[in-house]
């Protein structure tokens, strides 16, 4: 039994979605953003970082979506949503994962909270770097998808399309979001298409983005 802290449409979704697509038992907990429930002590007691996701595992909270993503498809082996260690496949696997975590998530939240970067005084500057570095993240997975793949690492669904897809999703109202992106769009479609995904939007309140677009 795991149990997710939570808000709607943060980090945590992908945690909260493959948690829902593996089918295992879960409890939610909602983390009171507008309450500032994250930074308080009760709060920073399971997740020193005072951010979401944290999900409990045996009785002991561990935390960072990307971490928590590969730590479920390792304990859920038979979904096989993580390719066998030592292949290619494998590789191309942690490349990714830590590609988005390091690279295409950091820039998000210079996207979203420009001040913690710059101050307040340098919002504009900041922005406009965060939105050139997401758009250059985005320009390299495109060209990713080119080929036709279906998923990341090919024909076959892994857990780095989790993450993937709900980055993706935070590009929804900026200038030029994920789904301008030609070749990225058709992937964005097919995993708009999973039950799953569907289903953790319906949980978390969230509407609008899940409507798949017309290909480009």
């Amino acid at each position: 039994m795991y149990t997710l802290y939570y808000s709607p449409g943060t980090a945590s979704l992908a945690v909260h979605w493959m948690l829902i697509h593996l089918n295992t038992p879960f409890s939610l907990r909602l983390v009171d953003f507008a309450a500032n429930a994250q930074k308080s002590p009760e709060y920073l007691a399971i997740n020193p970082s005072g951010h979401v996701p944290a999900l409990v595992v045996d009785g002991k909270p561990h935390a960072e979506c990307a971490a928590l993503l590969m730590l479920l498809a390792e304990r859920h082996a038979d979904a096989g949503l993580e390719p066998v260690p030592g292949t290619p496949e494998r590789a191309d696997y942690l490349q990714w994962f830590f590609y988005l975590a390091n690279t295409l998530q950091p820039a998000f939240r210079a996207w979203f909270y420009p001040d913690e970067i710059a101050g307040t005084e340098n919002n504009e500057a900041a922005k406009a770097k965060a939105r050139a570095k997401i758009e250059a993240c985005f320009s390299r997975l495109d060209a990713h998808f080119a080929n036709g793949r279906h998923y990341l690492l090919g024909n076959r669904l892994s857990a780095v399309d989790f993450l993937a897809t709900m980055l993706t999703r935070w590009s929804r109202n900026m200038p030029k979001p994920a789904t301008q992106f030609p070749h990225l769009l058709p992937y964005i479609n097919r995993m708009r298409s999973l039950n799953s995904l569907q289903e953790v939007h319906a949980r978390e309140g969230l509407t609008g983005w899940i409507t798949p677009a017309a290909a480009v």
